[in-house]
């Protein structure tokens, strides 16, 4: 488990385990000569993607953002993929147990980012993992979801969110609303049309409590830590140059364009970036190097 505190924030990642990919899918029109210097792959070319989500104790609530992939893939996607299944364990040795969690939400709907927003009971029944938690989703992408296009129709496993809707656990999101205090929704097409990051602003340090826009002050951005667990638009640390996008993107250019749009605030305001799918580094701070060019900061398990 990693964990830091961002501001009164406290962030901790869990993983749901990690799946095998195709190495030339998850980084679409870069040569292999190219990636393979950022991550190995096997003799079948595939490579090892993380299932990271993030909990957020506010100290009022408990947030998790994605699930991972769960427990229910059916048998001809366990055979590709596997079906590792480790996210309520790796949480319930925190001590975590899923009645704890009050908000849930995700970032878009395919079966790796909310596999673990359901469940089945000793029933066969699909029941919520998480019995107290509102969940969250983008209304966008759970009306495309309801009817995909052929080239992705896989990504999309209904029981993992049509009960949480048909129910009215879930609430579907437009763009730009604060879930709850200080952690948003935006959205960055690209991987999909209406894919959101989460964006997640410590409570304000008392610098800036001191200039409150209330009392006449303008805030300094930069002054409040801030995450972004900015799922597939940036999956690994691997991923960081505008143009190394995922086979998987249904539109490639705009996943460039979103890039450009994440850095003109994250660079300057030095937001933390978390990574979805990186096994290995979760989270880093992304900069430029004096060449110019961009490189993942490591973190340290410390205060942000």
């Amino acid at each position: 488990m990693h964990q830091l505190t961002l501001g009164d924030f406290e962030l901790s990642v869990f993983s749901d385990g990690t799946y095998p990919l195709d190495g030339g899918a998850f980084f679409g029109v870069i040569p292999k000569v190219m990636w393979s210097r950022k991550m190995a792959a096997d003799e079948k070319n595939y490579i090892t993607s993380g299932l990271n989500s993030l909990l957020v104790r506010t100290g009022k609530e408990t947030v998790l953002i994605e699930t991972g992939i769960g427990n229910k893939l059916p048998d001809r996607m366990v055979k590709f993929y596997g079906q590792p299944a480790k996210l309520i364990e790796n949480l319930g040795s925190a001590g975590i147990a899923p009645e704890d969690i009050d908000i849930v939400i995700n970032s878009h709907l395919h079966f790796d980012h909310c596999g673990w927003n359901t469940t089945r009971d000793k029933n066969g029944k699909t029941v919520p993992t998480f019995p107290r938690a509102k969940y969250y989703a983008p209304e966008g992408e759970w009306q495309y979801a309801r009817k995909p296009s052929e080239r992705d129709s896989i990504s999309f496993l209904p029981d993992n969110y049509d009960p949480l809707v048909a129910s009215g656990q879930m609430t579907l999101l437009k763009d730009g609303e604060e879930v709850v205090p200080g952690i948003s929704v935006r959205t960055f097409r690209g991987h999909t049309a209406h894919m959101q990051g989460i964006v997640i602003r410590g409570n304000r340090n008392p610098h800036f409590r001191q200039n409150r826009p209330e009392m006449g002050h303008p805030p300094d951005a930069s002054q409040v830590p801030t995450a972004c667990y900015i799922s597939d638009l940036i999956p690994t640390s691997a991923h960081i140059d505008l143009t190394w996008g995922m086979g998987f993107d249904l539109y490639p250019l705009d996943t460039i364009e979103s890039k450009k749009q994440y850095y003109a605030r994250a660079f300057p305001e030095k937001w933390l970036t978390v990574f979805t799918h990186d096994p290995k580094t979760p989270w880093a701070y992304i900069e430029r190097d004096e060449l110019g060019k961009m490189v993942a900061k490591p973190v340290s398990q410390t205060s942000q």
